[in-house]
């Protein structure tokens, strides 16, 4: 049997931060516009959107992340682009008002929840999510280590 050629393969960053210290309620699939040398750094994994998050801004309203930081790309040279700026997402009309009425309400964000590429363009999938509590992270942690527990038990049972 060939082995699979992974060399070809697209990086998937996910923020699995997010998923911990939020209750994510609802997800999209935005396009992301970056420049040459940040799809260039992005196709190599020098990105964080551990720290990231969205807001609607302007008129006519459009999605923007925010502190996620894209590593410089090396042989791009003084064509750099800055690490820290605010990076517009791509989504429809529709579909942004939609997002600004749901995080309107009190305790609600947009978190970017996973960057990849599809079909050669990168997409970042963000969610509406509202905050846990303390005790909610660790009723989280806890399930997660019943989970481990409980599939340890049945793969020795199969022995």
């Amino acid at each position: 049997m060939a082995k699979k050629d992974t060399s070809n393969e697209e990086r998937t960053i996910e923020n699995r931060k997010a998923r911990y210290s939020y209750h994510i309620l609802d997800t999209l699939e935005c396009g992301i516009a970056l420049r040459g040398s940040e799809v260039k750094s992005v196709r190599e994994g020098k990105i964080s959107i551990g720290e990231g998050f969205c807001r609607v801004e302007g008129d006519p309203p459009q999605l923007v992340m925010f502190q996620t930081t894209i590593e410089p790309y090396g042989p791009a040279g003084a064509l750099q682009h800055s690490r820290g700026r605010g990076r517009q997402l791509l989504a429809h009309r529709r579909e942004i008002r939609k997002l600004q009425k749901a995080i309107e309400q009190k305790g609600m964000t947009l978190v970017p929840l996973k960057l990849y590429f599809k079909n050669g363009f990168a997409k970042v999938l963000i969610g509406v999510a509202k905050g846990k509590a303390e005790h909610d992270k660790r009723q989280s942690i806890a399930k997660r280590e019943s989970d481990r527990d409980i599939a340890r038990a049945m793969s020795r049972k199969r022995i």
